[in-house]
């Protein structure tokens, strides 16, 4: 199943980009079993929630609302980036604004509009 994953580099870059400029951040994983790469994750999220360690799977509600209460902020201030569109509606739902993730270049424009900093 991993033989065509690609680490994506450039988004790593934007998150820690962000988090410097001051956006807090969150990881939210569905996981595949405990093969995540964390040592490449220091200083880039301030919560990490792997569905496997907690349980819970998006597009639940319930994981969601975990992950917000660990962030310490409400819905409202917070924005879920994601690439599966029912994760998306699962979390505006809620009241997140939801970023579909389909390129690097329109993630990291909707994210400045969002932010209205530059994350380039």
């Amino acid at each position: 199943m991993f033989d065509e994953f690609e680490h994506a580099h450039d988004m790593n870059a934007l998150v820690r980009r962000a988090r410097e400029s001051g956006v807090r951040t969150a990881l939210l994983s569905n996981s595949w079993g405990d093969f995540y790469p964390r040592d490449l994750w220091d200083g880039m999220f301030d919560v990490v929630v792997i569905s496997g360690e907690v349980g819970m799977r998006k597009p639940d509600a319930e994981i969601f609302h975990l992950t917000l209460e660990r962030m310490g902020l409400p819905a409202e201030e917070c924005v879920f980036v994601d690439d599966l569109p029912h994760n998306i509606t699962a979390a505006a739902d809620l009241g997140l604004v939801g970023v579909r993730h389909v390129t690097y270049e329109e993630t990291l424009a909707e994210l400045q509009a969002l932010f209205d900093i530059d994350l380039a």
